[in-house]
């Protein structure tokens, strides 16, 4: 029993254990209230007579926040401390949260939702800078696919949570639940997490690169957000892709000017850091669309209710949960190319199995292939964020975990509106096809609706019938191009990410950084400097 206390208690050999239970305790908390909002989003209009434009912005405003934000986040961990940061983020996102648990009207609930996302771009780079400081590259793998694997679980719990807590109390308690986590984890990190940032450069924010890089991720994520509302071809579209392009290339052009820059571009010329971010954008395309389209596909479809869909992803995220973890300790043995190549041709495998379905499959007929989709995805997540992260630098850790997670955002964003683009297309000329008789108007109105999976209220059985045909015909077809997207995702990830470490950690660096074997080093290499203090 003394041994058993004497394991729990803080020492400098389970620290890093101790840390890594603080960032999934946060990471947790994330990926659960992400989740558990869309259960509520009904429960909310009632309360606060919002509308639909507004439940909308409910969730887009927190996406928009968050994946902007995110490269931003990580560098600040770099240049003022990774560990002052992450508590930093906990605070404002716990904060937000209780504001929008006492918001009055669906304005401040949409303005606070946007603060909760800056939170978590504070947050979500820091957690895993902070793993990959705390560990050596030997276990590193183990730590991320435990971080993975926890938010897996989180995304598994939140819709079964939400659903509880929104039937038996109230939306509010979704966001209140984060207070005493949000407690739990700053308490664990002010005592487990050691501070540690860059020390090779000072600590000044680069304003130019924040400026152009905000401007253009805003312009980029709101265009694919609302593409489906505001049609593609709109001014509103054109000029905020414009913006966009405007924006990245001069960041492009201010970054390679600045002493001091936001992000280093020499990070890419390691094959294995740009073949990891080539993955995570393509992994999250697939899985994101997926899982939006699938779940209106059981609910408006198969007539499942929210609840009852949300637990048929359960076999999806809980091969996640399990496997994660040993794929990560996998990774440390083998390296993460082999793990990532498998995974990504899994997903593409589970892809083509889902687009099989028709208006009348049963569950029977989707199970596999969600079991075949949280085999890959475990393969996938935690030796491409260890690949990723042992490509670079220990001092640029959390610019490079921002990177890393911006891409998987803008990743998944673009699965959705891509995924949502074919299913209007696809779907307008099926239906086209299956009621020719019905005014043009009419067959517009239907094809713009099948976004949603639903047809307008008040239409015939027919019309509802060629609707949900539409529907299906259409994503048969997107998950099909997810299918074909992932098995290119795998050829990139076998071309660019390294077998192996090539390169014994220097006596004295115990962090020091590992070459891979694929990675090409920079022109001139400069001694990284990292100072970690208690």
């Amino acid at each position: 029993m003394t041994e058993k206390i004497r394991s729990l208690q803080m020492n400098e050999d389970n620290r890093r254990w101790w840390a890594l239970g603080a960032m999934c305790f946060a990471l947790f908390m994330i990926m659960l209230d992400n989740t558990a909002v869309n259960v509520a989003l009904p429960s909310i209009q009632r309360s606060l007579h919002a509308s639909t434009s507004s439940l909308e912005w409910t969730v887009n405003a927190y996406t928009l926040s968050f994946a902007v934000l995110l490269v931003t986040g990580g560098r600040l961990g770099d240049l003022f401390g990774r560990r002052k940061i992450f508590i930093a983020g906990v605070v404002v996102f716990a904060g937000s949260s209780a504001a929008i648990g006492f918001s009055t009207g669906d304005t401040w609930l949409v303005a606070w939702r946007a603060v909760q996302g800056v939170g978590s771009a504070m947050m979500m780079p820091a957690t895993l800078s902070i793993i990959t400081n705390a560990f050596p590259p030997a276990e590193r793998g183990k730590a991320i696919g435990t971080w993975a694997g926890v938010s897996a679980m989180a995304l598994a719990i939140g819709p079964v949570l939400g659903g509880l807590l929104v039937e038996s109390v109230s939306w509010q308690s979704i966001f209140f639940l984060n207070l005493p986590v949000a407690i739990g984890a700053v308490l664990v990190s002010l005592f487990a997490v050691r501070e540690s940032r860059d020390e090779t450069v000072a600590q000044r924010i680069d304003l130019p690169g924040v400026a152009t890089l905000t401007v253009g991720l805003a312009a980029l994520v709101l265009a694919l957000v609302e593409g489906n509302n505001w049609h593609w071809s709109s001014a509103r579209e054109i000029a905020l892709f414009a913006v966009a392009l405007v924006g990245l290339a001069a960041f492009g052009l201010v970054e390679r000017r600045q002493s001091s820059p936001m992000v280093d571009f020499n990070f890419f010329r390691s094959r294995t850091f740009l073949g990891a971010n080539v993955v995570a954008f393509i992994v999250s395309f697939a899985m994101l669309a997926m899982f939006f389209f699938m779940a209106l596909y059981m609910q408006n479809v198969l007539h499942y209710s929210p609840l009852q869909a949300g637990v048929r992803f359960l076999p999806s995220t809980l091969m996640i949960v399990l496997i994660a973890p040993m794929a990560g300790r996998l990774a440390d043995r083998v390296g993460p190319r082999p793990l990532i190549v498998f995974g990504l041709l899994a997903v593409s495998g589970a892809l083509f199995w889902q687009s099989q379905l028709t208006v009348s499959s049963g569950y029977g007929t989707l199970l596999p292939g969600f079991i075949l989709m949280g085999i890959g995805m475990a393969f996938v997540m935690s030796p491409m964020s260890m690949a990723a992260m042992n490509a670079v630098a220990q001092a640029k850790a959390g610019v490079a975990s921002g990177i890393l997670s911006m891409n998987r955002m803008v990743g998944g964003t673009f699965g959705v509106a891509v995924l949502g683009a074919m299913v209007a297309t696809l779907g307008r000329s099926k239906i086209d096809q299956l009621l020719p008789a019905l005014p043009d108007a009419s067959r517009a109105r239907l094809a713009d609706a099948l976004g949603s999976g639903a047809a307008p209220h008040g239409v015939s059985a027919q019309i509802l019938d060629a609707g949900q045909s539409a529907f299906v015909y259409a994503l048969q077809y997107g998950l099909r191009l997810g299918s074909a997207v992932a098995l290119i995702g795998a050829i990139a990830a076998f071309a660019l990410i390294g077998r192996r470490e090539a390169t014994p950690v220097e006596p004295g660096e115990p962090h020091a950084r590992p070459e891979l074997d694929g990675a090409a080093p920079a022109p001139e290499h400069r001694p990284q400097r990292e100072v970690i203090h208690a």
